[in-house]
């Protein structure tokens, strides 16, 4: 039924610019509350203690926005390839909500400070900076706000209704986080709420034309936002099909993540109901005067796809251990400076796969493994190049040395691992191995030649895995000839 449909989606993603302070005033930018003013630890910290007068919007206060925050939106535009504004002011939005202290928001409306850029194929209509709300929280015995997160630097970026399927959506959201931490502006971690995804999204039969769009709010994380958009094309498309057209609305709906479903929180806004109007307390801003952009540009750190295709180039690593590295800045680091050492491409790719998969999956199941140090990791890997260790030896040594600081070599010497290279040992117990599975030899005699892999892992069972697998497996097939 869904082929007889068009679904066409835009994104509005707001993210928490990491600042010091607060977008309009001096208060600490702390809405998690990781840290408290006077430098206690976040098991002491208390609601509605990172908060003054400004951000509480008290009588006779004044804003005064903050450098950083708009210098963090320039970086996003440029990395996005975004026109960065040369004009560009502060609005005031206003809708009364108790999380909002002065009954409206400062944020922007006519002259956003980035306009256009694309990513992943996703075309970007613009990014602005606003400020952020306070959190509310709601139980039988009534509501409570935390003004903490009142004013914290929100930068809002809307991308056009370009997205068609759910994958587009969730690797533009994941992409856009990476760059995001790429470019420092933002840790943008979901759980934290410092990167919160709305998706708007309509259906209709004719892909020339919107259907009645649909905004979707509360969603905490990329796979819920994949959930909601399939929730409401699903909604939207039975609700056609049952002749109830009327009953799709502009209107703004939540996610309930544990009944997976959406639900209707209020009918949506246009611009004209907003009364946006430029913010008096506030002055023009002229970014090509206050910012070297150009030089901003220049400094742009090397960026995710940048990264991607010089992984490419230079270590000719697969795709899946380049996203590895993608997404975890610290690992890839560590990655350049054993690939430095190296420096053969093959003994690159052999460390590669060792830390993709090896490991990552230790460090899945095991809270104290560490990095291991560069030169006991590069000797490993010299070792298995060398011939000196086997994969299943170099395996076993990995999860020692990334909980201790033991040399490799010493470990294999110790647990009697040197990969055996002595033909005639190997030949001995070849034979040994032979005479005691008939039925094996049998089958592979019959032309079943995976059976001499059963007897292959006998031998390096035999010799603890220390036996060099392909001289075994050389020894083998000159003894069943």
């Amino acid at each position: 039924m869904q082929d007889k449909y068009y679904t066409t989606i835009g994104l509005e993603i707001h993210v928490e610019l990491k600042t010091n302070s607060k977008m309009f005033c001096g208060c600490k930018n702390d809405p998690a509350g990781e840290s408290t003013p006077n430098g206690a630890s976040s098991d002491t910290y208390k609601p509605n203690t990172n908060i003054c007068p400004v951000c509480m919007a008290h009588p006779g206060t004044l804003p005064v926005a903050n450098k950083k925050a708009i210098e963090s939106v320039i970086k996003v535009g440029l990395a996005l390839g975004g026109t960065i504004a040369d004009f560009s002011e502060f609005d005031r939005k206003n809708y009364f909500y108790p999380d909002i202290p002065k009954a409206y928001q400062i944020s922007q409306y006519k002259y956003p400070i980035v306009s256009g850029g694309h990513l992943n194929g996703v075309d970007i209509t613009r990014v602005h900076l606003e400020e952020d709300t306070a959190t509310s929280s709601h139980s039988s015995e009534g509501s409570l706000v935390d003004f903490n997160r009142a004013g914290v630097p929100l930068m809002e970026l809307v991308t056009e209704p370009c997205i068609h399927d759910t994958d587009t959506l969730s690797n533009f959201a994941h992409e856009l986080q990476t760059l995001l931490r790429y470019l420092d502006v933002s840790d943008a971690n979901m759980e934290k709420g410092q990167m919160r995804v709305e998706v708007n999204i309509s259906v209709s039969k004719d892909k020339d034309t919107l259907g009645v769009p649909v905004e979707v709010k509360n969603i905490a994380s990329f796979r819920s936002a994949v959930k909601a958009a399939l929730y409401e094309q699903k909604r939207m498309i039975d609700l056609i099909e049952e002749g109830k057209i009327g009953e799709i609305v502009k209107e703004t709906r939540g996610w309930d993540d544990s009944k997976q479903k959406t639900f209707s929180q209020r009918t949506k806004e246009n611009a004209e109901d907003y009364r946006y109007f430029p913010d008096p307390d506030l002055p023009k801003m002229y970014l090509h005067k206050a910012f070297d952009i150009e030089k901003m540009r220049a400094e742009l750190p090397e960026l995710p796809n940048a990264k991607r295709a010089r992984y490419k180039n230079d270590y000719g690593i697969k795709d899946e251990d380049i996203e590895s590295y993608i997404d975890d800045m610290e690992l890839s680091k560590w990655f350049e400076n054993v690939a430095g050492i190296l420096k053969d491409k093959s003994k690159i790719q052999t460390a590669s796969n060792y830390i993709t998969s090896d490991y990552l999956g230790l460090q899945k199941s095991n809270k104290e493994v560490r990095l291991p140090k560069f030169e006991n990791f590069v000797e490993l890997i010299n070792m298995v190049s060398d011939g000196v260790l086997s994969s299943r030896g170099a395996k076993d040594i990995l999860a020692m040395i990334v909980i201790t600081d033991e040399s490799p070599m010493k470990i294999a010497t110790e647990k009697d691992l040197i990969q055996k290279n002595d033909e005639g040992a190997l030949k001995e117990i070849a034979q040994k191995i032979i005479d005691q599975n008939p039925t094996v030899v049998a089958t592979y005699k019959g032309g079943k030649e995976n059976a001499l892999m059963s007897l292959v892992g006998q031998i390096m069972k035999e010799t603890k895995g220390s036996a060099n697998p392909a001289l075994v497996q050389k020894i083998l097939k000159e003894l069943l000839a």
